[in-house]
């Protein structure tokens, strides 16, 4: 049977046009390949938590787009939208929607989801109020849409992702009857919140009932929107085999189809530049080292990294502590700049280091391991291993030297002033060791930029790796570390001797590492995986039209 001829999708998702995690990545990376396809007819929309002060960085408004809808379109009210492009490769329409006005029906809202779907918003809290008002907003304005465009609508694709967005797929598959639906979750509520509270996800996961350990972690109502979400869906979909595993059990859906997670090759330097970018991060990189630690860092330094998010177990960053402890004990051929590149409750950057940096400073700072201030210091979990691992020793042994970076590296942070992606490219490895990690963006960025890294079995594109090409650096630039709930030890020691492995190759074996690596990234381009996309949109509009 032929395709089906899409007319308009709508994608609706809390990251549209607001960077929080790697849903934003997967959105604004895809959006090109989508343009490509369906030029203007993708629309994303998006949750207006902009203002004068702090105004929405990769948004550009328009009065030209949309300009008849705008005028005439029929919302609730008080509901404001703003029409433009979203300033990312590909220039996607983008509509924000202020949601604020949502709140004043919320309990009506709740009661008839209860009826009609059996959603469990008694136990809501944190932010389960703001996720569903910004849902049935943007249901609204795919409704509006819809009623504009009219018969020119034709087959109509309204995508949600994540839970976050479950009261909207809910409003359009209730209002909206010409609208197929996709569901998207990244990461299932309570498959996240169970590793969060340390619990063995993985083998235990066929004894698990989603249901009970929402009630037990307190998780009913964000668990309870989730799984109608997934079951009202046309078309459910998750980002790997690892989630559609945990998604069938603990949602008892299992998705229609797998859409991983491409990446854009735009956002990697051409081949003319790439060598003078590489020399530029690898320079500010040692430059900040060498103002924190008074250490004169030479050219063979290697340099590796961890980034993402703040999950600390979650995420692996455990798992990166203990394996610089374990390097600290080794005899590495090269000395070792290890960058834990992860936004944390940070403030200012440090002054002191600022105006060391300013100077050409070269004196060792009071606490030489960390970039800005931290308003829980005590606290936070990162900073306390590396402080009892003793890499903020007056006097540090061995040659591995820790360097915490706990904010946002956009390009305005007050040290580096460069972007995450402008240092990515100047390190010789990277590793994300992750326990819970649906897909993992960070080392499929890490391989497009050619940069090796290490991540594990326990991550969507680890598994990726491991089933579609040689599980080795030279033969695919990444090597995911076996992991289960029980190994941790295990990994620690393993991810220590495959940099150590890395530390001793010469140029030419480099070279080739990084070819492979970025030989993988382009398996990994959006131009090979939106297949999966177009798939996932055929389905909904099949079940849809029975």
């Amino acid at each position: 049977m032929a395709d089906k001829a899409i007319d308009y999708i709508f994608e609706a998702s809390w990251e549209v046009c607001n960077k929080i995690g790697g849903i934003y990545t997967v959105l604004s990376t895809k959006a090109k390949t989508l343009q490509k396809q369906y030029k203007d007819r993708v629309i994303f929309i998006g949750p207006d938590v902009w203002n004068d002060k702090n105004p929405a960085s990769d948004f550009k408004e328009s009065t030209v787009l949309l300009k008849k809808w705008r005028e005439t379109a029929l919302l609730p009210d008080g509901l404001e939208v703003r029409v433009g492009r979203w300033e990312v490769p590909g220039r996607p329409i983008a509509i924000l929607v202020k949601f604020d006005a949502m709140y004043a029906t919320k309990d009506e809202f709740y009661g008839h989801m209860w009826q009609k779907f059996g959603v469990d918003s008694l136990h809501a809290y944190g932010d389960y109020d703001e996720a569903v008002a910004f849902g049935r907003a943007a249901a609204a304005v795919i409704e509006s849409l819809v009623d504009f465009f009219g018969k020119k609508a034709g087959n109509v694709i309204a995508h949600f992702d994540e839970w976050t967005l479950g009261a909207g797929l809910l409003t359009v598959k209730e209002r909206v009857p010409a609208a197929a639906t996709v569901f998207t979750t990244h990461a299932t509520s309570i498959g996240r919140s169970i590793c969060s509270n340390g619990k063995p996800l993985y083998d235990y996961l066929a004894g698990y009932n989603g249901n009970q350990m929402a009630r037990e972690l307190n998780m009913e109502s964000k668990h309870s929107l989730e799984k109608a979400a997934a079951h009202a869906a046309d078309c459910f979909t998750t980002v790997s085999d690892v989630t559609a595993c945990e998604a069938t059990q603990l949602l008892e859906r299992k998705p229609d189809v797998v859409t991983p997670n491409g990446f854009e090759p735009g956002f990697v330097p051409t081949k003319s530049r790439f060598a003078k970018a590489r020399t530029a991060a690898r320079d500010k990189m040692l430059r900040v080292a060498r103002a924190l630690t008074g250490i004169d860092f030479g050219d063979d330094t290697f340099i590796i990294a961890t980034s993402g998010r703040c999950e600390y177990r979650n995420k692996g960053l455990d798992v990166f502590c203990d394996t610089l402890g374990q390097l600290n004990a080794e005899d590495t051929p090269r000395p070792v700049l290890a960058f834990i590149m992860v936004p944390a409750w940070a403030g200012d950057a440090r002054a002191d280091l600022v105006a060391s940096l300013t100077e050409g400073l070269s004196t060792r700072l009071a606490d030489p391991m960390i970039t800005h201030a931290l308003h829980n210091y005590n606290e936070d979990p990162i900073n306390w291993r590396l402080h009892q691992l003793g890499f903020a020793a007056a006097n540090p042994t061995g040659n591995v030297t820790a360097i915490y970076v706990p904010c946002y590296l956009n390009g305005h942070d007050g040290v580096f002033d460069m972007s995450y992606y402008d240092l990515l490219i100047g390190m010789d490895a990277t590793v994300f060791p992750s326990y819970y990690e649906p897909w993992g963006y960070t080392p499929l960025e890490s391989v497009a930029f050619g940069v090796p890294t290490v991540t594990t079995t326990l991550s969507g594109f680890g598994q990726w790796i491991c089933s579609t090409s040689a599980n080795t650096f030279a033969g695919s630039g990444a090597v995911a570390v076996h992991r289960t709930d029980s190994n941790y030890n295990e990994v620690v020691r393993d991810i220590a001797a495959d940099l150590l492995q890395l530390m001793k190759l010469d140029n030419k074996a480099r070279a080739g590492i990084s070819v492979a690596a970025m030989a993988t990234a382009a398996r990994a381009d959006w131009s090979q995986f939106i297949k999966y996309y177009n798939e996932a949109y055929q389905i909904a509009l099949d079940n849809h039209s029975k």
